[in-house]
């Protein structure tokens, strides 16, 4: 599929130059990065499953996905911002555009993108594998208690793909890129039949702030997972409410992501009247919690 898509993107940018249509060159452009994200997308996962049992990353690599998902967002909005330089630049000198020979490559490359979308949707029916191979348990002194519990995680998690942004990502990126197709067909269409030849830059306009929405999204929304922000706010209340449940009170309260539908959370505790053990192991009724640290202070 990498394949056909990049010869289809080759095919498209060519087009679009040679025969003048912006709308076509822009379908191409988001093609190539299209392609891209497929290619970050494939080297994430296996990054992610090689070292999956590293004791050399501290939470597993789970967020392999989400750090590719950002840096395709970063190339979705360079590819944006040259698509509405060159469009503008368009609107105000048209140049010529050969409607018979662009037509057919726009119509390849909606074909190209359907079968993109079907392929990655037949995915989201499947899980895959996500692994953490390490764990360790600890305690030390000081004034307090502390202990580390990471769940067993050398199995496959399989897990709703709605979680993986990665994957997201690429889905994403190839149904808005089948949705500029559609616009560049019907763009050629009308500027050849009613002379409309401004509509194949205002398309590459309309474009190019589609693929800077989709961008920001995708920033916001992997910039999150890397700079850990809360991750589930009903989930934190969650695990607040069941280490509290004995009259303990939680004077720290850590809880963030560390891959597609995994969490740790990190807890000091005040006037607790069990051991860390216990409040762990009351923990263990949200599975989404992978990694579990609970500290007791003892004065």
């Amino acid at each position: 599929m990498l394949v056909l898509c990049t010869l289809t993107m080759i095919a498209e940018i060519v087009a679009g130059l040679l025969f003048g249509s912006m709308a076509l060159l822009a379908d191409g452009l988001h093609m190539a990065t299209h392609a891209g994200v497929m290619l970050v997308a494939a080297a994430a996962y296996r990054i992610a499953w090689k070292n999956r049992a590293s004791e050399a990353y501290s939470f597993g690599t789970g967020k392999v996905g989400d750090l590719a998902a950002f840096a395709s967002a970063l190339a979705l909005a360079a590819t944006a911002v040259f698509l509405a330089v060159e469009s503008v630049h368009r609107l105000f000198q048209p140049v010529p555009i050969a409607f018979d020979e662009a037509i057919p490559v726009a119509f390849l490359g909606l074909i190209v993108n359907v079968l993109s979308v079907w392929l990655l949707h037949d995915g989201h029916d499947h899980g895959h594998g996500h692994g953490h191979g390490h764990g360790h348990g600890y305690s030390h002194g000081h004034d307090h208690h502390h202990d580390h519990h990471d769940h067993d995680d050398d199995h496959d998690h399989h897990h709703d793909h709605s979680h993986d942004l990665n994957l997201r990502t690429a889905y994403a990126h190839v149904v808005s890129d089948a949705g500029i197709g559609v616009l560049a067909i019907a763009g050629l269409f009308a500027a050849r039949q009613w002379g409309w030849v401004w509509l194949d830059p205002v398309l590459g306009i309309v474009a190019a702030v589609a693929i800077l929405r989709w961008s920001a999204a995708l920033l916001k929304a992997a910039g999150a997972v890397l700079l850990d922000k809360v991750p589930d706010r009903h989930l934190a209340a969650e695990a607040r409410r069941i280490l509290e449940a004995d009259g303990a009170h939680v004077a720290d309260f850590h809880l963030w992501q560390v891959g597609p539908g995994h969490y740790a959370v990190l807890a000091s505790l005040e006037a607790a009247r069990q051991p860390p053990s216990h409040y762990r192991a009351s923990l263990s009724a949200l599975p989404l919690l992978a990694h579990v640290t609970i500290e007791i202070s003892e004065g």
